[in-house]
């Protein structure tokens, strides 16, 4: 069997290291980046650190407007498609590149399958939930990775090919965690001991473009008596730059360029408490037992709320400080998203195309 693998963001990277291991002990795989994230801090640096083979094309359409990029993707991987006459075309989550290699997908011959099906914010503001749903109703298997995902597509009435795989982030979060350990040296580097520092990481446009949610951040942030550690994302620091927030954010956070995924889930793993806008992130952090505070109103991982290990508090800079500073390890933990073994349950399935 081939199956053609699509990915373009940080996040589609390390979750494919997790499944692309277990497809090619298999089956054939053809791995496409789309290029959407571009430079080598956000793209090259995870391909060699995660062990993933370098792609066998990579279409390099970079930055652009939601539309002028996911059209670009399209026109591509329509062509890789029809070169490739793969048996399945396997996308991650919820990105242009997502959305576009199921568009292309859904008007050729192979069937289209969804890892992390069923996610929902119920924000239609987030381009994010648009690229999920439209994904999922295109899908021919949907991997959800919680009974909630799946619950959440049967009420819009997708209930064929619907597997609780599990989450393929947790598989890849356990597999870093132990890898870090032995290889990490990035809290020597920043000289930051475990437990007495704040990891925060701030990304999405609604807080970045916006610059009294991101100022309100950014303050609330720097008013916390633990030092905080800011991996600063390209243009997070292009809006800081802009809107004249730069200077003072070096001067009351650690701001550091971007880590690569192991160094990054050491710094999860040790903070006292982590603060940020990323989907993602929330869940690393629960799967590392690090409380969080989501700077977002809305959560697509609503168990990890539910469960006392998450708070949502926008970007109000007052309930950012106080959820800071009262976040807590709760004395219980439960599993919703599987055992950490959804990339062979998610291959196994793939067996049956």
């Amino acid at each position: 069997m081939k199956i053609l693998t699509v990915v373009g963001a940080r996040p589609q990277f390390i979750k494919a290291a997790a499944v692309s291991r277990e497809i090619r002990r298999r089956h054939d795989e053809v791995l496409v980046h789309t290029g959407q994230h571009y430079d080598e801090e956000m793209s090259d640096v995870f391909f060699d650190e995660l062990g993933i083979p370098e792609p066998d094309d990579n279409l390099g359409v970079g930055s652009d407007s939601h539309g002028a990029q996911t059209a670009e993707m399209l026109a591509g991987l329509e062509n890789r498609i029809a070169a490739e006459t793969p048996d399945a075309v396997l996308v991650y989550g919820d990105t242009n590149s997502t959305l576009a290699a199921a568009i292309a997908t859904s008007k050729m011959d192979p069937a289209l399958a969804h890892v992390e099906a069923g996610l929902r914010s119920y924000n239609r503001e987030m381009p994010e939930e648009i690229n999920r749903v439209l994904t999922d109703h295109a899908a021919d298997l949907l991997f959800a990775p919680s009974r909630r995902a799946v619950e959440n597509l049967r009420a819009e009435g997708v209930t064929e090919g619907v597997h609780e795989a599990g989450d393929v982030m947790y598989d890849a979060v356990l597999w870093a965690r132990d890898r870090a350990k032995d290889h990490s040296t990035i809290l020597a580097e920043l000289g930051v001991e475990s437990g007495e520092y704040v990891l925060a990481t701030v990304h999405r446009a609604a807080n970045t473009d916006d610059p009294k949610r991101l100022a309100a951040i950014l303050d609330a942030l720097a008013d916390d008596s633990r030092e905080v550690v800011l991996p600063a994302h390209p243009r997070t620091v292009n809006r800081m730059r802009e809107y004249g927030m730069y200077d003072d954010a070096t001067e009351k956070l650690t701001l550091i360029d971007p880590v690569g995924y192991l160094d990054f889930v050491r710094l999860q793993d040790e903070a006292d408490v982590v603060a940020t806008d990323s989907g993602g992130v929330q869940k690393e952090a629960f799967f590392l037992d690090t409380p969080c505070v989501t700077m977002r109103e809305e959560t697509e991982w609503r168990e990890t709320v539910e469960a006392g290990w998450n708070t949502l508090v926008g970007a109000d800079d007052d309930a950012i400080r106080r959820a800071l500073t009262t976040a807590e390890r709760p004395a219980d933990k439960p599993e919703p998203y599987g055992d950490g073994t959804a990339a062979a349950t998610i291959t196994d399935l793939l067996d049956d195309v």
